[in-house]
């Protein structure tokens, strides 16, 4: 038996839930997700009554929404791109690259209705377009290599949550650790090198037409190789193919559509509410949390004026990211057990060590550069922020030397 997460992310053995007769089977598959997805609709209606409900409602939807997509396509970053280093399986890479392409589109379709005129001074308001300098590269890196170590992004982590993975957790609390040893190292970055940086938006020299057309380029630059290097299509399943809801709860979904639907969750949830992104309420409650104790310089330089995902103190017991998160882990829950994947396993050692350590550096890497692979890389991409491709670059590098590494080493599978 191994500790590692299977490539396309479902745990591996060490499930200790004892057998359960038929019938409490057929109800945690079907009527426990029911009773969630009718919770979740509840929940919504009733938020959209309260002081901000405009905002907290539809982040819960789109939040629900964004974790059924993740966990349904097995939508990771890491595993994804593990998935081509070791396997040469390209079908997940290509998957991300089809979430940035609609994105791309839905972005710029949203941007030139409200602000027809992009080479202005001003940037789209909350849009994921940051600093691009020598401390976005060094955290990409840095958090790339936090996924090799924990085996997930952060996103992956939460929808592998609902799943019942045994390292999630501590990846998580790991994670808000990493935000705390960020915040602490911040300001002298930000005077080195983070105050002077550029903060470039393509749009802006290149109009929404230019920069949307060399980003699809450059997607398309990136797929063809990967497109050539394809499997061969299987046999198709009669079972699944002649049974609709079977196909959507319960098998896995083509890459290439929870990709779509992660660019249109994008699109939606910018127009609606504001860019994706899962940090910033770990970020908020961990910097309001290190700051009641004493752990954080009095100021934090410029921090709160750069858009991204933003870090600020929670006042409030409901925020917008809050209840997206939520959504996001709830909705992967019913979604795991509809599908027969919600495999609670016993936590071991390794488990611990990796999730923290590796979790330590994705929340380092997330604070520092403002964003994890959804803030930062997915929703700054979309928006035609540099700082999304220079994040993502040095994100994949980083995992591929630290997955290379721990491969010779014999610390990673």
């Amino acid at each position: 038996m191994t500790d590692r997460v299977a490539g396309d992310g479902a745990p591996l053995p060490h499930a200790w839930a004892p057998a359960t007769p038929a019938w409490r089977t057929a109800t945690q598959h079907w009527g426990l997700p029911l009773v969630i997805a009718l919770g979740l609709a509840g929940t919504a209606w009733w938020l959209s009554g309260q002081p901000g409900g405009a905002r907290l409602a539809p982040s819960l939807t789109f939040g629900a929404l964004f974790g059924f997509v993740l966990q349904r396509s097995r939508f990771c970053f890491y595993c994804q791109w593990r998935d081509l280093l070791v396997d040469g399986d390209p079908r997940g890479l290509l998957g991300i690259l089809a979430a940035l392409a609609a994105g791309l589109a839905g972005y710029a379709i949203v941007l030139g209705a409200w602000m027809p005129d992009p080479s202005g001074a001003r940037l789209p308001p909350d849009a994921h377009i940051g600093p691009v300098g020598p401390v976005l590269v060094l955290a990409g890196a840095v958090f790339g290599a936090g996924m090799a170590v924990s085996g997930s992004c952060i996103s992956a982590h939460l929808y592998r949550l609902g799943e019942g993975a045994p390292i999630a957790p501590f990846a998580l609390l790991g994670t808000a650790m990493g935000f705390v040893l960020g915040f602490a190292t911040w300001n002298p970055l930000y005077l080195a090198s983070v105050s002077e940086a550029p903060v470039i938006w393509l749009p802006r020299h290149l109009g929404y037409a230019g920069s949307l057309v060399l980003g699809l380029a450059v997607l398309a630059a990136l797929a063809w190789p990967l497109l050539k290097r394809l499997p061969r299509p299987g046999p198709l399943e009669p079972r699944g193919a002649n049974d609709p809801l079977r196909a959507v709860f319960a098998g896995r979904w083509p890459v290439w559509l929870g990709g779509i639907a992660v660019g249109a969750i994008g699109t939606f949830a910018y127009l609606r509410t504001g860019p994706l992104g899962v940090t910033a309420e770990i970020g908020g409650r961990a910097r309001q949390a290190a700051g009641a104790a004493g752990l954080l310089p009095a100021r934090l330089e410029g921090l709160d004026a750069f858009r991204g995902c933003a870090t600020a103190l929670r006042d409030a017991v409901l925020t917008p990211n809050g209840v997206f998160v939520a959504g996001l882990v709830l909705a992967s829950f019913a979604a795991a057990l509809a599908a027969g994947q919600f495999r609670p396993a016993r936590p071991r050692l390794t488990h611990a060590a990796r999730g923290l350590l590796g979790g330590v550096l994705l929340g380092w890497g997330a604070m520092t550069g403002l964003g994890c692979s959804v803030g930062t890389l997915l929703s700054g991409i979309m928006a035609g922020a540099l700082s999304g491709w220079v994040f993502g670059i040095a994100m994949f590098a980083g995992a591929a030397c630290t997955l290379w590494l721990g491969r010779r080493a014999g610390l990673l599978a």
